[in-house]
């Protein structure tokens, strides 16, 4: 099975190897901590942006692509 999520721009890749960059392994933690706030602030939009950018930095640090992109 091969998981699935939207990508709403090219920010949100750069975002995701940004935090690769800067938190390295720690990089969805971070993604998902920046959801928690946008969340606690009441910014949906913000927060579901994190939680892709968190499924992106995952998918990015797994090392491996399951099938080919177009």
């Amino acid at each position: 099975m091969h998981e699935q999520f939207y990508i709403s721009d090219r920010e949100a890749v750069s975002d995701a190897a940004n935090l690769i960059e800067e938190y390295g392994s720690l990089a969805g933690k971070e993604a998902a901590a920046r959801a928690g706030k946008s969340r606690e602030k009441g910014n949906v939009v913000h927060f579901c942006r994190w939680r892709q950018i968190k499924r992106l930095v995952e998918w990015m640090d797994s090392g491996g692509v399951a099938s080919s992109l177009h």
